[in-house]
């Protein structure tokens, strides 16, 4: 599904222009990396996370350097540190999805 997918299902569904829809989930983006922004910035100890109950919540995690290897070459590499972005699926959107 394509964000222009999911624009044309939220307007089906909330009875909204495809236009004001856009502006609504392109600000719900934006407020989510804003805040994953300024959370990365902080120590570890003081980031909060984003909470969506019953769909997921967003947070930052940092990643510690390590060794890795150049898939073509064979040749050892160091893949420094970083911070990245994570999401983890809430207890209602893990059932919905567990269906068998």
């Amino acid at each position: 599904m394509t964000k222009t997918d999911l624009v044309d299902q939220i307007a089906d569904k909330t009875g909204q222009t495809k236009k004001d829809t856009k502006e609504t989930l392109d600000a719900m983006l934006d407020v989510i990396s804003e805040d994953l922004e300024a959370e990365a910035k902080k120590s570890e100890d003081e980031r909060a996370k984003i909470q969506l109950i019953g769909f997921g919540s967003f947070e930052v995690r940092d990643r510690s350097a390590r060794k890795g290897r150049n898939p073509q070459t064979g040749e050892e590499i160091q893949i420094p540190a970083r911070t990245v972005p994570a999401f983890k699926a809430g207890k209602s959107l893990k059932e919905k999805v567990n269906v068998k």
